[in-house]
């Protein structure tokens, strides 16, 4: 147990003991602990004791008032700050350093934090890691020979021709081959295109999770989310954002104050491509340089200004941050394979149903003519944007997964429909397009209807009046990309 007496921390102690008595219920936890939960404004424990002993938590809320009155800085902070030079105190007691030499381990943990060298490591990491593995080759290589030669030449060839034979209804063979068919085109989304993206996504994402190296990262990086309302911890809900939105919004409960986690979860919905659309982003826009630079800048500056200005807008203490750091190590195989494959039995287990349920509703909007009639309202807003008509199933397939609408925009630009300029505003205006279904609605569970309304209403605003603000300029300086 930690004793929090001393010259600054006598407030603390004296408010845990007089907590302990007013406490009176049973817990399954010691009085103490319940105290410093309390202290710490843990939301569970203080909904315990409000079931508990309701009458009790407003001489709770008064004594917590006067203990935040001696700090600047929250009180689970100052604690955490005490129980580490705690820590610190009892190791040197009992253990003796025999050697001051610093390993290579050390030196590189020392410069990922660095920030005259952990920007540039960091640069490194996404453009080996991200751009060349789950770009070039995920979704450039591995997407090229699945889709194309496997379901292409040979899969949805022999499903069309087996189907064609079988089913005699029209209607009930489009559902399974035609055009927007579960088979044709829901499955081969799921397996040949967003598949193979989200798998080096995973590895790559397991390598960094098992190095050590995502504490450190978000060390270097605290002092730049301090000024979007943030702290170094955001990078995790921020990070999974890669993989998946709507994990993401759902770990944006860890952060301490409702202020960071409405500000983590609006970024998360407007400027954080999951892996498989920002992979098929990354091998649409190979080859481009200028246009990558452009999406890259815009998307980037639109994520720092919007956090900067909710800061300024949200009422709230600023965040502090503390993170216990683990030792730099080299990744172990098997936990990668492991944790690869963990992530990738929850892709088949709650993705692929979603793909093959979307390539239902948009069969079920064709025979009732809502789909025609959808993509009709969307062909306005695409020439507003620069966009041609195509377009507009693009962004109505990526409401229902942002992956599938990526996956949609990977055909489009086959088809060669899109030029340089509307290849980069269209994914621009896709980065930055509402959230899908699933991750709308965690945003509404986590952050109530009012929230997350107004974040969406929000995100649509945005997604389209950057997407407009780029077509201009780049179409007016007459710029080729």
């Amino acid at each position: 147990m930690v004793s929090y007496m001393g010259p600054v921390e006598y407030s603390i102690e004296i408010a845990l003991e007089k907590i302990e008595t007013i406490l009176g219920a049973p817990y399954n936890l010691s009085k103490r602990s319940i105290g410093i939960l309390l202290l710490k404004e843990d939301s569970e424990i203080r909904e315990l004791v409000r079931r508990q002993e309701p009458e009790a938590l407003p001489q709770i809320d008064q004594i917590l008032e006067e203990v935040k009155a001696h700090y600047t800085h929250p009180i689970e902070y100052e604690m955490a700050i005490k129980q580490n030079e705690e820590a610190v105190r009892i190791a040197r007691k009992v253990m003796s350093v025999h050697s001051e030499r610093t390993g290579f381990a050390d030196r590189l943990s020392f410069l990922t934090m660095n920030p005259v060298t952990g920007w540039p490591i960091l640069f490194v990491v996404l453009y080996y890691g991200l751009y060349k593995f789950v770009g070039d080759f995920g979704a450039g290589t591995a997407v090229d020979f699945i889709e194309g030669t496997v379901f292409e030449n040979h899969v949805n060839p022999y499903m069309e021709q087996f189907f064609t034979g079988l089913v005699p209804w029209p209607p009930v063979r489009d559902l399974l081959v035609g055009e927007f068919g579960v088979l044709t085109l829901g499955l081969r989304y799921a397996v040949a295109i967003i598949m193979p993206i989200v798998t080096f996504f995973f590895l790559v994402f397991s390598v960094i999770e098992d190095s050590g190296y995502l504490p450190r990262l978000a060390m270097l990086i605290d002092r730049t989310f301090k000024r979007i309302g943030l702290s170094g911890r955001a990078v995790i809900p921020m990070t999974l954002g890669f993989g998946c939105g709507t994990m993401a919004t759902m770990v944006t409960r860890t952060l301490p104050t409702l202020r960071e986690r409405v500000i983590s979860t609006m970024l998360i919905a407007l400027a954080v491509p999951c892996s498989a659309q920002l992979g098929v982003i990354l091998a649409i826009l190979e080859g481009r340089p200028g246009a990558m630079f452009i999406w890259t800048g815009i998307v980037a500056a639109i994520f720092l200004f919007v956090g900067f200005l909710t800061a300024k807008l949200l009422p709230g203490d600023k965040p502090s941050f503390y993170m216990e750091v683990p030792p730099l190590r080299l990744p172990k195989l098997s936990n990668v394979l492991t944790k690869t494959y963990v992530r990738m039995k929850w892709y088949f287990k709650e993705i692929l149903p979603l793909f093959l349920f979307a390539s239902v509703l948009i069969w079920v909007g064709q025979l009732t003519r809502l789909f025609d009639f959808l993509i009709e309202a969307l062909r306005k807003p695409m020439e507003w944007i620069g966009l041609p008509p195509e377009a507009a199933k693009v962004f109505l397939f990526g409401f229902f997964r942002r992956d599938y609408g990526a996956a949609g925009l990977y055909d489009v630009n086959k088809s060669g429909v899109l030029d340089g300029v509307q290849l980069t505003v269209a994914c621009i205006a896709l980065t930055l397009f509402l959230p899908c279904v699933a991750q709308f609605l965690m945003v509404l569970k986590e952050r109530g209807w009012k929230i997350g309304v107004g974040i969406a209403l929000f995100i649509i605003v945005i997604s389209y009046t950057a997407a407009y603000v780029t077509n201009v300029l780049l179409t007016t300086l007459g710029v080729a990309l």
